[in-house]
C-alpha cells in the first residue's frame, strides 16, 4: 500500500477533478503491476495495473489507495475490470466519498466473489486526497491561505507599500506549491499594489493554472500582468452585481483584456469558492492581501494557514497580517515548521476531512 500510495502522488497536480490514485497488483508477494491515474480522462491506477500485470494477476491480490469507482464517467467502471480479472482480494485504503460510489463499489466487488478489506493505511490516502474529499463533503475547494510575514506579523512596511521579505529558498518552495495547485487567489489590492503574474516559475505544470481575483469594486486594471498570462490558464474575476452594474465600463474592459466576470449576489467568500468546481478546482491557494484572508476566514472556509516567516522586524507603521490576532497558530496547534534559508515556514490545519 506504501508503494501504491507513492504512485498516487505522481499525479499530483494534475488529476482535478479526479483523485489521486495508485495500484499496485501482487501475486505470491510479488508485484506483477503498477500503475497511477496520471490525468483526468486518462485510464484509472486499477486499469493501468492489471494492464501491466496482464495473465499473471489471476488469483492475485490488488492495493488500491481508493475504492474502485462502479459508474462509468470518462472512463468505465474500475470494478468490472477487477472482477474480470480474476482477483481474489482487493485491499483499499479507504472508501471513495462520491455519491456515485461511496460504498457501491465495495458491494459489487463482494458480490462477485472478491475478497474485501479496507482501512490499511486509511489516514495518509485521506491526507493525500484532502482536497478531493473536502469537493465531495462539503461542496467546495479546499482553501489554503498564504502569507509572508515579519516577526512583529506584519507583511508591508506601510499601507500601499510593496515589501520583499522571505528569501530565495521560500520563493523556490512556493512556486513548488502553485504548481502543486488548481488555482491560485489574491484580492484586489494585491493586484493594485505587486501586479503579480501568478504563474508557478521554475517548476513543470501539466495542467493550466485557474487565477482567481477577489474585485468587488472593480479596480483590476486591464493592463495587469496577469491578463498578459492567459496562456498559462484563465483568470477569473470575482465580484459583486452591484459592482458590475456600478463599473460596466471596467467589465468590458476587463472582459477584452481576456477576464471571465463571475458576478455574485453579495460578497460572499463561501459562494465564491463553490462556484470555482465549475472550473474544475478542487484546491486554491489564496495568497493575499490581508483583507481577503480576514474576509475567508471569516467566512469559516479555510483548511490550512501557511506562513512563510522572514527574520525581520518591521516595526510601528507596518501593515499587520491578522490585526487583532484572529488567526493564531498556536490556537491552531502550532502545526508544522520548515527552514528554508533563513525563513521558516510554518504550516498548520484549521480543520480535517476524515
Amino acid at each position: 500500500m506504501d508503494e501504491a500510495l507513492a504512485l498516487a502522488a505522481r499525479g499530483r497536480g494534475a488529476t482535478s477533478p479526479n483523485p489521486m490514485v495508485g495500484a499496485v497488483v501482487t501475486v505470491g508477494g510479488r508485484t506483477v503491476g503498477r500503475g497511477y491515474h496520471a490525468r483526468a480522462g486518462a485510464p484509472h491506477a486499477e486499469v493501468v495495473a492489471l494492464e501491466e500485470a496482464g495473465e499473471s494477476a489471476r488469483g492475485g491480490r490488488l492495493y488500491c489507495t481508493l475504492e474502485p469507482c462502479c459508474h462509468t464517467g470518462r472512463t468505465g467502471p474500475c470494478v468490472e475490470r477487477v472482477v474480470q480479472a480474476g482477483l481474489r482480494e482487493v485491499v483499499v485504503a479507504v472508501e471513495d466519498p462520491n455519491p456515485r460510489v461511496n460504498g457501491e463499489g465495495l458491494t459489487y466487488l463482494r458480490e462477485h466473489g472478491v475478497a474485501v478489506s479496507v482501512g490499511l493505511r486509511r489516514a495518509e490516502a485521506t491526507r493525500l486526497n484532502e482536497a478531493f474529499f473536502t469537493v465531495q463533503r462539503l461542496a467546495r475547494p479546499f482553501v489554503t491561505i498564504k502569507a509572508a510575514v515579519s516577526l512583529d506579523s506584519c507583511i508591508a512596511k506601510a499601507p500601499g507599500q510593496r515589501t520583499a521579505l522571505t528569501g530565495p529558498e521560500s520563493s523556490i518552495h512556493a512556486h513548488g506549491v502553485r504548481a502543486s495547485v488548481d488555482a491560485i487567489a489574491v484580492g484586489s489590492e494585491t493586484v493594485c499594489i505587486d501586479d503579480p503574474l501568478l504563474t508557478a516559475r521554475g517548476v513543470t505544470r501539466s495542467r493550466r493554472l485557474v487565477r482567481v481575483l477577489f474585485d468587488t469594486r472593480m479596480r483590476t486594471p486591464p493592463t495587469s500582468r496577469v491578463l498578459r498570462t492567459l496562456d498559462a490558464g484563465p483568470v477569473v474575476v470575482i465580484t459583486t452585481e452591484a459592482a458590475v452594474e456600478a463599473w460596466p465600463t471596467r467589465v468590458v474592459a476587463l472582459k477584452a483584456a481576456g477576464a471571465t466576470i463571475e458576478a455574485l449576489p453579495t460578497r460572499d467568500p463561501a459562494a465564491a469558492m463553490s462556484l470555482l468546481l465549475a472550473y474544475d478546482v478542487c484546491d486554491i491557494l489564496v495568497e493575499g492581501g490581508a483583507v481577503l484572508h480576514r474576509s475567508i476566514w471569516a467566512a469559516g472556509v479555510v483548511d490550512r494557514v501557511r506562513l512563510y516567516v522572514a527574520p525581520v522586524t518591521l516595526g510601528p507603521g507596518a501593515v499587520p497580517w491578522m490585526p487583532g490576532g484572529e488567526i493564531s497558530m498556536a490556537a491552531l496547534g502550532g502545526g508544522a515548521s520548515q527552514s528554508l534559508g533563513d525563513d521558516v515556514l510554518l504550516e498548520a490545519d484549521v480543520q480535517r476531512v476524515d
